[in-house]
């Protein structure tokens, strides 16, 4: 369960990057009911915000990295930048973006894990961070897949402190690590984690990645949307036992995402 309290470790703020800001905020608007708010002036639409029901839930921006693919990256929060980047190297790591002030809004850096997957952290100043979640529209799960579920496991709890327990997918699938944040009780759990081989991650040309999940009130309506409005489906729709409904699907850029509509207890 995500929510906006942001506690070190968590998941705080998201964004897009797209070499077509204007074609990926019409086809979120569709998919996931989204209201793109533009940071530009006038019609350039280089990035902006994503709002639902008026309330902050991404951020929006054009792909300005050479060969970098089209993803989402996910943010999590600290107290400190530097202190984080210090963490991430000592365990090995890569720091892509130094810690560096985004005005009086806060502090940020992004970077890589040892296995190639890109993550970033946020130490808020007047933002906090994204302004809805766990509510359909809105953030309430990241997962990674990566080539490495030991390592990764070693990685980000020496980073942010993270608690792991694993659970036996359905059918011989695996093992999927839930993610706790430190100190937390086992409902605050905010992702999972899970090992696939390289072949299974061509997306990101065989490196591990971070996604987003999205709540939806309708799984089937939503992935009727994507592939309406040019996305297309990896996996699903779905029922996962104990989850809810829900599938992978790719953006008309090929960036990665789930859509859930989550079993409500």
């Amino acid at each position: 369960m995500i929510t906006t309290d942001f506690v070190p470790g968590s998941p705080c703020w998201l964004d897009l990057g797209v070499p077509d800001v204007r074609a990926a905020a019409a086809f979120y608007g569709a998919v996931l009911g989204w209201d793109y708010e533009s940071m530009g002036e006038g019609e350039d639409m280089e990035g902006g915000m994503f709002r639902k029901d008026g309330k902050v839930v991404a951020g929006l921006g054009k792909l300005t990295e050479e060969g970098a693919r089209p993803a989402w990256m996910i943010y999590h929060s600290v107290t400190d930048a530097d202190t984080t980047t210090q963490a991430v190297e000592r365990a090995g790591g890569t720091v892509r973006v130094a810690p560096r002030d985004l005005d009086e809004w806060g502090r940020m850096a992004q970077y890589s894990d040892p296995l190639g997957g890109q993550f970033a952290v946020w130490q808020p100043g007047r933002n906090k961070g994204v302004e809805l979640v766990d509510a359909p529209g809105s953030l309430c799960w990241t997962e990674l897949y990566t080539t490495d579920a030991a390592a990764a496991k070693e990685f980000y709890g020496g980073v942010f402190g993270w608690r792991f327990s694993d659970m036996a997918l359905p059918g011989g699938g695996g093992t999927y690590a839930l993610i706790t944040p430190a100190g937390l009780p086992e409902e605050r759990m905010h992702g999972g984690l899970m090992e696939l081989p390289v072949e299974h991650l061509a997306l990101a040309h065989g490196r591990p990645y971070w996604h987003p999940v999205f709540a939806v009130a309708d799984c089937d309506a939503a992935v009727a949307a994507v592939t309406e409005n040019g996305g297309s489906v990896q996996m699903g729709p779905q029922d996962a036992e104990g989850v809810g409904r829900l599938a992978v699907c790719l953006d008309p850029a090929n960036a990665d995402f789930v859509v859930l509509t989550p079993v409500r207890g």
